[in-house]
């Protein structure tokens, strides 16, 4: 962008505009793949095309489109979210983050004025630390599902659980197997989120000064952190069930929507991609490649 279009979307930001997305698409090869395209209309540009995995765009102001031009390159045409055309369907069926809304969105001629189209194809010419911060920000809400399942955990088998029959104890918070898992959990936790706010400092460095070396540092500790954080996220949302105990399933207490949004969550970027990414660049000396998944 040009500082004439960064002033304008950054007053959007600060005066409390919300984006959404209209990034992904369902049918395509791989996900960056697009098929969703516009042509030059002079002042303005008319997009066309099908989205998925819309996150917030039912409830935003703008809705940065990603569409390709004539020559393949992908561009954000930022649409306003009442614009003729564009139509956002909820239809998220999925069992976990259901309240992020991440269904369709149909873009049948909508306008966008070139004012709100930003080059998104020269985001990875040059080395930049968007990719990590991208994905930082995954693996902190995978860190946060992680601690807010082990508290209701502990909560649970502090008040509710009962001892098993040959644990000598006469409360579930005095099994020494359950104090064992509690134990384990929180060191995983913990590690995690050490290794979090390692890359958080490694993110930091990276867009102080963005360079071959320190954007792949970044991207590095935000992969390790991205594995840590999703292999906590579903073992303490699965172990909840077994230290609770079978009260813990009942529906009204609702504790599933723990382990639903962690399996949900982890799946937007494969970890076991980023165990790939970390060893060619430790054995080989081979940087991650720059995209918004690395």
């Amino acid at each position: 962008s040009d500082e004439a279009q960064k002033k304008l979307l950054f007053a959007e930001v600060l005066s409390g505009t919300r984006f959404g997305n209209a990034f992904s698409e369902f049918g395509s090869k791989r996900a960056a793949d697009f098929e969703t395209k516009f042509v030059d209309a002079g002042d303005h540009v008319v997009v066309n095309g099908q989205k998925f995995y819309s996150s917030g765009a039912l409830l935003a102001h703008l809705v940065p489109i990603v569409a390709l031009d004539d020559e393949g390159r992908a561009w954000y045409a930022i649409a306003d979210r009442g614009a003729p055309g564009l139509t956002v369907i909820d239809d998220w069926s999925s069992f976990g983050q259901k309240t992020t809304l991440s269904g369709t969105v149909l873009l049948d001629n909508v306008k966008v004025p070139k004012t709100h189209l930003v080059p998104g194809y020269k985001g990875y010419d040059r080395p930049t630390a968007d990719g990590a911060i991208f994905q930082i920000i995954q693996a902190a809400v995978d860190l946060g599902i992680a601690k807010a399942a082990i508290d209701e955990t502990v909560g649970f088998v502090r008040t509710k659980s009962r001892a098993w029959i040959d644990s000598g104890v006469d409360h579930a918070w005095q099994d020494p197997y359950t104090i064992q898992a509690i134990g384990d959990l929180r060191l995983r936790t913990n590690a995690a989120e050490a290794v979090l706010e390692r890359a958080g400092l490694a993110v930091d460095r990276a867009v102080a000064d963005p360079n071959e070396k320190t954007v792949a540092e970044a991207q590095i500790a935000v992969a390790e952190s991205k594995i840590l954080t999703t292999e906590i996220a579903i073992i303490a949302t699965n172990k909840l069930f077994e230290l609770a105990g079978t009260r813990s399933t009942l529906a009204e207490h609702n504790l599933d929507r723990h382990w639903r949004n962690a399996r949900t969550h982890t799946l937007h970027d494969p970890v076991r991609w980023k165990y790939a990414i970390l060893g060619n660049y430790y054995l080989n000396d081979v940087n991650p490649p720059l995209h918004a998944w690395s």
